[in-house]
């Protein structure tokens, strides 16, 4: 059996399982949040007075945060192009009868909100440049991403589950600095949303964990695949008005660094959790070469950190379009 047919072949073995872990890990849409409930009521009398309270709060924040908080927002509106990569991955189907479709539409319902009250918030908080936000937004979704799964359902799930994990260490991190500022309504908005994330990446590590006990030794080797090529970012391709294609990721991601939100160490903690989480040293009726992938897997998070702790960023800020100079 080639190995397309048997991916195909355990995800819909698996597909028995997905109603109840979408009833697991995401939840109903009346009972979720929703993003005006972080927001100024625009039919309440007392909506002119919250956005001033808004706009003061924001003047506290500085300029390295909001280019964390535009990236961070501008990743979560490029949601189409994540929704439809997901959709094409082998074994999911767009029909309603198909529970892994149900799955990523349900799971994108719940990332949309993400996007939507981070764009509202940055509107009102009179601190960036929206036009050139959402230029860099429209781009993002135009320029689409490769992040290297290609439709392999086993690639796929062991980037989401990094992602997740790691916009749960962003988006919280984020929220910490808010409220180290005093902005205590920003802090519960980033951490709101870092819960989601959680939720997200604890739901696609335990596909993973399934597969792993149908097909382990094909599991551990997309598993070593993704790590050899490393995990990039789904924003990767970020680029400001008139620049190319990821002329302002690596700025972005010097930023993300400097402030400590999400850094080279934060790489290797994720890779750390997840090589635990799924008892990688635990694992058995591998193939040879499932065992030396394992091996390698076993030994990456410390010849990870050797270089992370090596790596130097720019003291100095660049200065993006989207946040003026003024408000350094």
């Amino acid at each position: 059996m080639s190995l397309k047919n048997k991916r195909l072949e355990v995800m819909r073995f698996l597909e028995k399982d997905v109603d109840a872990l979408i009833q697991k890990y995401l939840i109903p849409i009346d009972k979720i949040w929703q993003p005006s409930d972080f927001l100024p009521n625009s039919e309440g009398d007392n909506f002119f007075n919250e956005v001033t309270e808004i706009r003061e709060l924001a003047k506290e924040l500085p300029y390295d945060f909001w280019v964390v908080l535009v990236g961070d927002m501008i990743t979560e509106e490029a949601l189409p192009t994540y929704e439809s990569w997901l959709m094409d991955v082998e074994g999911v189907d767009q029909v309603d009868t198909n529970p892994w479709g149900k799955w990523v539409r349900q799971w994108t319902g719940e990332e949309n909100r993400h996007g939507d009250v981070l764009n509202k918030y940055l509107y009102l908080s009179g601190r960036v440049n929206m036009k050139e936000i959402e230029i860099t937004t429209q781009h993002l979704i135009t320029d689409g991403f490769d992040i290297g799964t290609d439709r392999d359902p086993y690639k796929n799930f062991v980037y989401t589950s990094f992602q997740e994990l790691a916009t749960y260490v962003s988006h919280n991190r984020v929220a910490k600095l808010a409220k180290e500022k005093g902005n205590k309504q920003l802090a519960k908005m980033c951490r709101i949303i870092s819960g989601d994330e959680m939720r997200h990446h604890n739901a696609y590590s335990e596909f993973v964990e399934r597969i792993f006990k149908v097909d382990p030794s094909q599991m551990m080797l997309a598993f070593q695949y993704m790590m050899k090529q490393k995990i990039v970012m789904p924003a990767q391709f970020l680029r400001e008005s008139g620049d190319k294609i990821g002329t302002a990721f690596e700025e972005f991601s010097n930023t993300a660094q400097r402030i400590g939100v999400y850094t080279s160490l934060d790489y290797v903690d994720i890779l750390d959790k997840l090589v635990k989480r799924w008892e990688i040293d635990k694992i058995t009726d591998l193939s040879d070469e499932a065992e030396k992938a394992r091996d390698y897997l076993i030994n990456l998070p410390a010849r990870m950190l050797r270089l992370a702790e090596r790596m130097k960023i720019p003291e100095n800020s660049f200065q993006f379009k989207w946040v003026e100079p003024a408000t350094k």
